[in-house]
This record gives structure tokens, sequence and C-alpha cells, in this order.
């Protein structure tokens, strides 16, 4: 107190603490006033702790910033202690509920996901889950308005993707951990365990590689990302091609910078950079349009005719909202999202993968059914249940996009994911649409046409792929006749040869049927030849 100035030093004496008796109303009153003048004085002395007493309203609009990550949004109402309001995260606005008292701030969206902080002046500082700044922001940044979008109109083909795509993607295994050392190193894996040479050519980062936008309104990677052209010209240099994520709304489903209002200029950045490939992910696209046929094929016909103009060969991939296998096409999409996210289980591999029979005529050269990512090697199945997962994944013409660390495949991963026969049928130039000819219990057999061969001495060659699947929790007996094949003809002139593409081995073929004991969650993957004989 002694370098207080002199009426500080004279409140402050008035306010000595005495010692209080609490048996005298008089007394009382005294020490509430002493009280008081203290009190006086220290909020003198500190303007800070006046400002913490005196809390300010957090009713408003706010965003929570974390370098090299994403943003979140909180429309909050405050009264009193309480504070209500919106979690506006990734596309999705859930309610909230929390506490404001002596300064410290509590949000509670779920009991999984609770934020807290402190003010710290017009700022909270966020400590938990997360550390971060929340600050104010505008509503149209909570709420963006809708922007105007094109008339419906079909996007011409770009000629890409003839064949199911195949590479590698980001998410399954590192989602938001992603950076350009991993990537590099991914790129020299896919090369040097072989994967490129069964037809593996596209390394894709997902969410996570974007900042915000220069003042001249080209997107920008975060500091994971220094320089995205040179590592695209790196994954190039290894006979590779590369993608790469974005969204049509604000952000993308991890807060990262999205598209909005800038396809025009992100096709022509992403081309400048050499990318061959966008997956663009509705994501934030759900808080600005309605989730109509109309709307959702507009947005993506928006990016689709953008990423056309540039004249660069970009492979367009699109999750949008709705049966987008009936517009994917015409909105200019090579593949389209069928299902929401995979996991790596049994449960969700046997509930997206199996669903998928109905919309398998949509798929034709150029323009394909997207079930997801591959989950093969990230640990969560077996080998029975992966192999699974690959021969449906084949027989559905599907795009394979492997999900694990390249790194660190097992030999069996490999084995899997580098069965070039199994790729074969993926990868058949005539598309020809898998049919389910048997289903008994838990057990169901898949056929699939394959494209004709012409034979040097006899003439054409008719084959399919057969998949006899158990989806029951105990071995089983699977078997399928050979003349629900429909390859032309059993006996006379054409022979049958069967092969078994996981044993890579001849399967026998002895009277009208084929039977084999399938695994728990397994799958028998045939190769069904009718051979001329003369």
């Amino acid at each position: 107190m002694a370098h207080a100035p002199r009426f500080l030093r004279v409140v402050a004496a008035k306010s000595r603490v005495r010692q209080v008796e609490f048996d005298g109303y008089g007394n009382f009153r005294q020490a509430l006033a002493g009280l008081r003048l203290l009190l006086t004085c220290l909020a003198l002395l500190f303007p800070c702790t006046s400002r913490l007493l005196a809390q300010t309203d957090l009713t408003g609009f706010w965003v929570l910033r974390i370098p090299n990550r994403g943003v979140t949004y909180f429309d909050l109402k405050q009264s009193g202690d309480l504070v209500t309001g919106k979690f506006v995260y990734g596309g999705a606005v859930q309610s909230l509920g929390g506490t404001f008292s002596a300064g410290k701030l509590r949000l509670e969206i779920s009991r999984q996901r609770v934020y807290e902080g402190i003010v710290d002046g017009g700022k909270i500082a966020v400590t938990a889950p997360v550390k971060g700044v929340l600050e104010r922001s505008a509503r149209e940044a909570v709420y963006p308005p809708r922007l105007a979008l094109p008339e419906l109109q079909d996007v011409p083909d770009n000629g890409l993707a003839r064949t199911p795509p195949m590479g590698w993607n980001s998410w399954n295994k590192f989602h938001e951990g992603i950076d350009d050392a991993t990537v590099r190193a991914t790129a020299d894996a896919m090369v040097s365990s072989g994967m490129s040479k069964v037809g593996y050519r596209y390394i894709v980062v997902d969410e996570g590689w974007s900042s915000s936008r220069g003042a001249d309104g080209k997107i920008t990677s975060n500091d994971r990302f220094p320089d995205m052209k040179a590592l695209v010209d790196y994954v190039h240099s290894k006979g590779l091609k590369f993608g790469i994520y974005s969204s049509p709304g604000p952000q993308s489903c991890g807060g990262y910078q999205g598209s909005y209002g800038h396809e025009e200029d992100d096709a022509r950045t992403f081309a400048s950079w050499g990318v061959d490939y966008l997956k663009y992910d509705w994501c934030t696209a759900a808080v600005v349009y309605q989730s109509t046929r109309e709307e959702s094929q507009a947005v993506s016909q928006k990016m689709g005719q953008a990423l056309l103009d540039t004249g660069s060969p970009i492979v367009f991939s699109i999750h949008s909202m709705g049966e987008v296998w009936e517009w994917g096409t015409n909105a200019g999409a090579n593949l389209w999202r069928t299902t929401n996210d995979i996991a790596d289980t049994w449960q969700s591999i046997e509930r997206i993968g199996f669903a998928q029979l109905n919309l398998a005529g949509y798929a034709k050269p150029g323009h394909w059914n997207d079930p997801d990512m591959l989950e093969i090697g990230n640990g969560g199945m077996n080998a029975d249940e992966y192999r699974t997962h690959m021969s449906l994944w084949c027989l559905l013409a599907a795009p394979l996009m492997a999900g694990n660390d390249l790194r660190t495949m097992t030999e069996e991963t490999k084995s899997i994911l580098m069965n070039s026969e199994a790729i074969a049928i993926d990868q058949d130039r005539d598309v020809k649409t898998v049919r389910r000819v048997e289903r008994e219990g838990r057990t169901e057999v898949w056929v699939r046409p394959l494209r004709d061969s012409q034979t040097a001495r006899f003439g054409v060659e008719h084959s399919a792929a057969v998949g006899l699947f158990n989806r029951g929790d105990q071995a089983a007996d699977v078997s399928v006749r050979w003349e629900d094949l429909q390859l032309g003809a059993v006996v006379g002139a054409k022979s049958l040869h069967a092969r078994d593409l996981w044993k890579h081995e001849d399967a026998p073929v002895t009277a009208d049927r084929y039977a084999a004991t399938v695994p728990a969650h397994g799958v028998v993957l045939l190769k069904v030849s009718a051979v001329p004989t003369r």
C-alpha cells in the first residue's frame, strides 16, 4: 500500500478488516460496509478484477479457431449464469447447454463433447477439449446466405475413369492428422510395395489440408502442407496421380476451408497445382442449401463444370444428398458416394456392401457407385472379413481406394489389396451388372458376367465372377448351380473351367453345381469360364 495514491491509502485504512462479532446487527452492518470499501479499493487497483466481476453477455455468434485445424461456430444465448444455443460444425447444427460464472464458461453438446474456457477480455481462451480461442463472429459466418445456383443442365463427360479409380485416401487411417511427409512416404510405399503395378494410381489427401484464403481469394494450405504444388509434383514423379478434398460449403466436415462462393477459383487453383482428382464432400453445404435433388445436383454441377472449364483432366468424386446415383452423371461426376462413412467393423462392411446390389445398374464406364474407401489392413476385422470386403467391392465394380497405412502393411494385407485376379473383376471393361442368384438363411451367391474373350482356336469364351458369401457367425455350406451362371452352355460344345481367386488354384467342376464350406463372414470368389472345345 505504501506506493498507492494517497486517497487509496485512506480508503484502505478505513476498510481494514476488524474481527466481527455476529451477535449484534450493528457489528454485521459495520463489517459489510468495510468489505464493500475493500472490494472498491481492489477494483480501482486491479481493473481486470472489475471486468471479471461484471461479466460480459455472451449472447451472439462465436468462432473457435485452432491453429492448423478447422473452425467451429457457436450461436449462444445467455440468461444469467445459464447459456443455451447451437453448435455448428461440419454441416451439423446441434443444441447445447452450459453455464458462465465467475469468468468461466462450460458448454456441453454431449457427454463426449464438452468445451471449457476462461474469459480474457473480449475473447474466451478455450482450455478443453482442445486449446484455442473463441472470438466474436458475424451471423453470416455461422449461417451463410444461399448463393444463386445454375439452372440444371448436363455437364459433358470428361472422358476420365473408364474403369473404377484405384488408389489410396488418407481419411480412414489418419483422419485430420495427415501431413506432407506422410503423403510423400505413402506415395513411395505405393510404388515399392508393388501396388502401382496392379493398378493403384491415386494418392488422395482428404480432410485437413486447407487453411483459409489469400487476399486474391485463392485457397491456401496450412502449415502441415507448406507447398502443395511441390507435393503434387513429387507424387507425379513417382508415376502416380494426386487427389485433393473440398466441400461446396464454407467449411469442410472438419471445419477447414471449403469452396463456397469460390468454385471457379478453386478449380483453377487445383488445376494449377496439377491435381488429378477432387473429392467434393457435402458437409457445411447443408447449412446453406436445401437437401433436395434440384439443389444438390446444381451445387455439384457448378463444380463439375468449373473443373471441366479448366481444361485439366480432373476426376470428380462427389458425396452429396439424396439419390445421387440418379443424377451424378448429369452433374459431371465420375463417382458418387452411395452411403455414409464406412467403419473398420464387420457390421459396417456387411451393412454397406450387401445393400449396394440394387444400385449396381447405375454403374457404367466413367461413372461409378462409390460405397466408400477400403478398410483392409486397419486391424478391425480378420482376414476372412477383409477378403469379403474386397470381393464385394470388386463384384460391384466399386472404386478401390485403400485406406490403411501403406508403409506398414503385413503380407496378409498385401495379398488382399494386391490380388490381381480379384482386381481384374473390378476393372472389367464391360461393366455388366452383378446379380444375386441364391439366398438361403445367412448365405447368398452373387454372379457378375465378365467381358467375353476370343480364344485362338475355338471362338468366344464366356466368363462370370461368382461370390459365395456367408454372412453368418458359423461356417456354412454354400453352393451354386452351373446353369445359374448363364454362360451359354454347360455341356456339349463348351466345357466349364473354374478358378478360386483367393486360393489361386483351379476349382473342381463336377455334377450340376459347385459347393464349398465358407467360413463365418467369409467368401469363396470364383471365375468360371465356358471354354469352347471344338
